[in-house]
């Protein structure tokens, strides 16, 4: 059984989807969708960079999705993949999880470039710059992450923002907190810890303001049942009908993003075999330490089309 991963903001990289767009039309419309969707020529920012400015959370989150479809739309016109045929289950990291949903029909591709940009939007404003900070712990549990977070906090925001698997946990809060976890960190057996350069501390409390935002925003789209199950980053599980995905996707911005738990209950459910599509191969990575048993690659350029096998 195979299951479709898509990958979220870190992914991002200068000259993603381009030589998809030059040799595949599919890939071309996909990437000229979002243009209009957004009212900007992002394909020429994803293709020529400046680096900078792609990386700008705004303009990085409908990037990603749109490299992330530009490959799914490839690989059904090229490989003849069928989403409910060859698909088991779709599921997104943090951003990705828009993708997923624009993959399994939920959501439209201009829908959600519009609302990326909205969330992108909303998630820088939520904080002054500088205010809050990110960190990863390396070689670690969620519940020893946890235990640090409380410890550091102080009476200061420290949340669980990433548990990504392979002993990884990101962990994110007020500047000052997740600086005294880092610091702490080393007492407590942690491998490394690590400050992130971040715009902004996602996936914590602090992201409150922009929760509301997608709240609102999510609201006023067309939302469909997936075609295929969706495992959710805040549950872990399969999310069915729209009010459903629109609860999720509003408490995603806040909550946890639970990678290695979504990729273990897929594992458990049969998947054997999970792709990347978009930029980069993060995830691949992850499920390999996550579920050794099963096979995983990455989508994201020609070569990889013509690698990928039914």
């Amino acid at each position: 059984m195979r299951a479709l991963i898509f990958p979220g903001q870190g992914s991002q990289a200068v000259g993603m989807a381009k030589d998809l767009a030059a040799e595949f039309p599919q890939a071309r419309a996909v990437l000229d969708e979002v243009d209009d969707a957004l009212n900007q020529k992002l394909s020429h920012l994803m293709a020529e960079g400046p680096a900078d400015e792609l990386t700008l959370t705004a303009n990085a989150q409908p990037a990603l999705m749109a490299a992330s479809l530009a490959a799914l739309r490839v690989l059904e016109a090229e490989k003849g993949l069928d989403l409910t045929r060859d698909v088991a289950c779709v599921a997104g990291h943090s951003l990705g999880e828009y993708a997923a949903l624009a993959a399994a029909g939920s959501l439209s591709i201009t829908d959600a470039a519009r609302l990326l940009r909205i969330r992108g939007e909303a998630m820088q404003a939520a904080m002054p710059p500088g205010a809050g900070a990110m960190a990863a712990l390396i070689g670690t549990d969620l519940a020893a992450a946890h235990a640090l977070a409380e410890e550091a906090a102080q009476g200061e925001v420290c949340d669980v923002a990433n548990d990504n698997g392979g002993g990884q946990v990101v962990l994110s809060g007020s500047r000052a907190a997740v600086e005294r976890a880092v610091a702490l960190a080393p007492s407590k057996g942690i491998k490394r810890a690590v400050m992130l350069n971040v715009s902004a501390p996602f996936h914590c409390r602090l992201m409150a303001p922009a929760a509301m935002r997608m709240s609102q925003a999510l609201a006023a789209v067309e939302l469909n049942a997936p075609r295929v199950p969706l495992y959710a980053n805040v549950t872990a599980a399969p999310v069915g009908g729209p009010d459903e995905i629109r609860a999720a996707l509003v408490e995603q911005v806040t909550g946890t993003v639970r990678w290695r738990e979504s990729i273990a209950a897929m594992a458990g459910s049969g998947v054997d075999r999970f792709v990347e599509l978009g930029a980069g191969k993060v995830l691949a990575g992850l499920v390999k330490r996550i579920a050794p048993g099963a096979q995983a690659s990455s989508v994201g350029t020609p070569a990889d089309v013509a690698a990928f096998a039914l």
